[in-house]
């Protein structure tokens, strides 16, 4: 029973991470600025869901375009990198989001 339970967990973190991408992906840039790179290797390592580039970078440039993150260039070893940090914006819908789960948690 309790490896089933832990089947069904592993199943429901992965489709919450996949239809909710945008607040995980909030969520980590909240934590700390970060890049698309380190994005995608966080929620591999962490949710075992598989982000294709394809999916991240259209994200995260419709998140900057929503104003939730701002991107900044910087060179870091020879290489540029768009680092990602959230914006009061970002921060509100986190909160909202976290208010909104709350209360259906309690219905």
């Amino acid at each position: 029973m309790k490896l089933l339970t832990e089947a069904f967990k592993k199943e429901i973190v992965q489709r919450i991470i996949r239809n909710l991408l945008d607040i995980q992906v909030l969520r980590l840039v909240q934590t700390e600025p970060t890049w698309g790179y380190e994005i995608k290797k966080k929620t591999e390592a962490e949710f075992n869901v598989k982000l294709r580039h394809g999916l991240l970078y259209p994200l995260l440039n419709k998140l900057e375009e929503e104003g939730f993150i701002t991107t900044k260039r910087q060179r870091k070893g020879g290489r540029t990198r768009r680092v990602c940090r959230i914006t009061t914006k970002g921060e509100e819908y986190l909160e909202a989001y976290n208010s909104v789960l709350e209360d259906q948690m309690h219905r």
